[in-house]
């Protein structure tokens, strides 16, 4: 570095291969330890252990990975039964892998479990006690034992399985195909921002920083991320460099020169470092946050023009002047566009707005209250007070319970008599709480014929009914939605396409049909701001605008701790081009429930 100049830092996109413990003297991340706790409850279940002991391994896994700081450092100082979920037992595992790079009880059953097996449990529908019959009963130990066992006919005739369930399988096979084997390397956005933001802060507050910022998927705020990118100027990258390998929150440097570093956090998520001159910060900054979509587009328009568009700089090939932009603005006003908000970012028109026609985005702050959350009626983990206690402090001028239904499919639901007990309990509730409003409703199940699970005259004394499907995906979902828009009762249809992102594809849904139902109806479609849902997701949300639909963004809070769900939602909201007017919860509730069908 040359004395005295000041230089940019970004770290970005890379991929790592893990060496094997045995081969390194280095500590597990704690993404490794959390794979192993991983694989510990999956063999237990394929063992046939006790659910207790799955759950277990599989709590520890979550609580090892969302751990900021070096697990293997805290076995060390014997402080990881402070973890919570981490006990005696899964201290002396991890003392076991420090010591010898290996964990006896896991070392057992790779002995006594195929490795296929394992691959098997990722066939959706497909749990472990129906693998563990499968290679007992045929010996099937992996994906293509289990294709010829399937095409040969020995499933369907294997008791307790039958044709039905043999040609499930063969479809979720042959769906699975070459993915079968590999597991998601996507981190949910809340987790990666997490991370972020604490590497961003931590340089941020390094006495040799200037300006630091996240970039990449992260910075467009998309549903997951792959690896993280953050760019910051110094007056002495070495000193910043340093400071970067040395975070707590940093699990390996893989590589490391005078223009950058290559890491790995301790959740497994890929960090790559560059450093480059002051002047090219807004070149790299619009770079780095992408999409790849945006930069094409924006570099095959100014190829047109004889322009060359790169981390670099903008370079004129006629004249051979070389730009560089400190900002962003700068970048996007030298190719004469408009700058957008990083969320926009996904050639979807965005290039083509002029000055003035930039959407004024949802802000969080919009939000006056919250019409889908549960409490201990059903399956959430906390009273109708205390939710609305939690509403209130975050600023919230209303908020509507919306325990589960009676066939809502998985325990914890309400009955038709829980419900009225329920209403009494609101409105008392309410009456408690001054400058606050508390509102019954339901998250009602729709069931296979488009109905509801409470007679009509129950619902009718509801203040809001949100109507989703829980059970039977694969039974018609959009004739069912579509039925449930045409209800006279039903204000919102909750997380309508069902995903789970990186978990759980989305129903079979027409959700053309499902908006035009919404936009016919004056039913409300919801952004469920549950981090896993994010549901609707940007481009059917955009849709629904576009159709005239009204959208709601709710926290799906089963605790106080998530009513901040609505986060990802406002996230998904600004990623699908939604201004405040295009949210329905952005207005008083006065003037709310003046929206709903006939006015109610």
């Amino acid at each position: 570095m040359i004395a005295g100049s000041r230089w940019t830092m970004v770290v970005g996109r890379s991929r790592r291969r893990l060496p094997h413990m045995a081969e390194t003297p280095r500590d597990p991340s704690n993404a490794e330890i959390a794979a192993l706790f991983r694989e510990l409850a999956d063999r237990y279940e394929l063992d046939g252990a006790i659910a207790h002991r799955v759950l277990a391994y599989r709590n520890a896994a979550d609580a090892v990975v969302n751990t900021p700081t070096s697990v293997a450092a805290q076995t060390r100082e014997g402080t990881v039964t402070e973890i919570p979920g981490i006990g005696k037992t899964l201290e002396e595992k991890l003392n076991d892998l420090l010591e010898t790079g290996r964990i006896p009880a896991l070392e057992k059953l790779r002995e006594k479990i195929p490795a296929g097996l394992l691959t098997l449990t990722r066939i959706p529908g497909l749990g472990a006690k129906r693998i563990a019959k499968m290679h007992k009963e045929l010996g099937i130990d992996g994906p293509e034992t289990l294709k010829a066992a399937l095409d040969d006919g020995r499933v369907a005739e294997l008791k307790g399985f039958g044709a039905g369930s043999a040609s499930k399988i063969a479809s979720a096979l042959e769906a699975a195909g070459d993915d079968l084997g590999t597991t998601a390397e996507r981190v949910l956005l809340p987790r990666a921002l997490e991370i972020g933001e604490a590497l961003r802060d931590e340089l941020r507050a390094n006495p040799h920083s200037d300006k630091v910022e996240l970039a990449g998927s992260a910075r467009r705020l998309a549903d997951s991320v792959h690896d993280l990118d953050i760019i910051a100027t110094t007056d002495d990258a070495h000193a910043l460099i340093d400071a970067f390998a040395a975070s707590d929150l940093i699990a390996s440097v893989e590589h490391r020169g005078d223009n950058g570093a290559k890491a790995m956090s301790q959740a497994g998520l890929a960090v790559d470092l560059r450093i480059v001159p002051p002047a090219q910060f807004g070149n790299l900054l619009q770079h780095f946050s992408g999409s790849k979509a945006h930069n094409v587009a924006m570099r095959t328009a100014a190829q047109a023009r004889g322009i060359r568009v790169s981390e670099r700089g903008i370079l004129n090939e006629e004249t051979g002047e070389l730009i560089r932009c400190a900002t962003e603005e700068e970048v996007y006003d030298a190719l004469g566009l408009t700058w957008v908000p990083p969320e926009l970012r996904e050639d979807r028109g965005e290039l083509q707005l002029g000055p003035g026609e930039v959407p004024v985005l949802i802000e969080q702050s919009d939000l006056r209250g919250d019409l889908h959350l549960h409490t201990t009626a059903s399956d959430g983990r906390a009273s109708i007070e205390e939710m609305a206690l939690a509403a209130k402090a975050l600023g919230h001028e209303y908020l509507v319970i919306t325990d589960h239904s009676a066939t809502h499919g998985f325990g914890n639901d309400v009955s038709a008599d829980q419900l009225r007990a329920s209403i009494e309990a609101v409105r008392e509730v309410d009456a408690r709480i001054d400058d606050f409003t508390v509102l019954i409703g339901s998250e009602i199940n729709i069931g296979t014929d488009g109905g509801l699970d409470y007679p009509d005259d129950l619902v009718a004394e509801l203040d809001w009914v949100v109507a989703s499907v829980h059970t039977a995906f694969s039974s018609d979902p959009t004739k069912r939605i579509v039925a449930a828009c045409e209800h006279p009762l039903v204000d919102l249809i909750g997380h309508p396409t069902g995903r789970m992102i990186e978990k759980r594809a989305p129903y079979d849904v027409d959700m053309r049909a499902v908006i035009a139902a919404a936009a016919r109806t004056g039913t409300f479609l919801e952004i469920n701001g549950s981090p896993r849902r994010r549901d609707l997701n940007d481009i059917h949300a955009r849709a629904a605008k576009e159709a005239g639909v009204l959208l709601v963004i709710d926290s799906d809070a089963h605790g106080p701790e998530t009513l901040d769900n609505q986060r990802w939602g406002i996230a998904t909201a600004r990623r699908a081009w939604l201004t405040k007017d295009d949210v329905a919860n952005t207005r008083a509730w006065a003037d709310l429930r003046k929206l709903r069908k006939g006015g109610r």
